[in-house]
């Protein structure tokens, strides 16, 4: 047990390398009005990497702050908080887009929101234009709930769809998505959970 530990906290040294002072991006990112989250990745237990996300806050502040909340635990039910962390990827296309944010059910049937069960399409002024947009998953018009998709290519079929609210923030970051869409699948289903092991706000 102690040597899966070392282990563990070896890949978060490596993965993740602790910042001398502030991000610049992350700081550009607060600069332009926005918000910037994380999520830790792993494949089972072992950190691939982090995603930095900025949220579109000025733009889609209804849906960023759903997004937001899921990531810090601020949302609560019976007192609890309630969000990803521990939850997983479980759809990854390679060359189109993985999904994840289904902490419910954890196979994409699942559907809430800090509004209720779903809620509606906010606006469609950011496209679908390039890899590593931040997009809501739905079952059609205005069922917006927690699940949420990262492109891996531009997908401009999706425009109009859904709701692009962010973007994957850095190089580094784009790096972790390019490993999660790497990793062994079943269809579509990874072969070994690709969680969220961590996750919050910047």
């Amino acid at each position: 047990m102690a040597q899966s530990s070392s282990t563990n906290a070896q890949a978060l040294s490596t993965a993740v390398p602790i910042a001398s002072g502030p991000d610049p991006n992350v700081m550009q990112a607060i600069e332009r009005g926005n918000a910037v989250v994380f999520l830790d990745v792993g494949l089972g237990d072992v950190l691939l990497g982090r995603i930095k996300l900025e949220l579109f806050v000025k733009d889609c502040p209804k849906t960023c702050e759903n997004f937001r909340q899921f990531c810090t635990g601020e949302y609560l039910q019976n007192e609890q908080p309630t969000g990803y962390k521990n939850s997983v990827f479980h759809r990854v296309i390679k060359g189109f887009m993985i999904q994840g944010g289904d902490f419910l059910n954890h196979n994409g049937t699942g559907k809430t929101s800090i509004y209720g069960t779903t809620f509606a399409d906010e606006n469609f002024k950011h496209k679908h234009d390039q890899p590593g947009m931040l997009s809501c998953a739905n079952s059609g018009p205005n069922t917006n709930g927690s699940q949420f998709f990262i492109t891996l290519a531009a997908t401009e079929w999706l425009d109009g769809k859904h709701v692009v609210f962010g973007k994957v923030l850095d190089a580094d970051s784009m790096l972790t998505v390019r490993k999660c869409e790497a990793v062994p699948v079943h269809g579509s289903t990874p072969q070994v959970p690709l969680k969220i092991l961590e996750c919050g706000e910047l």
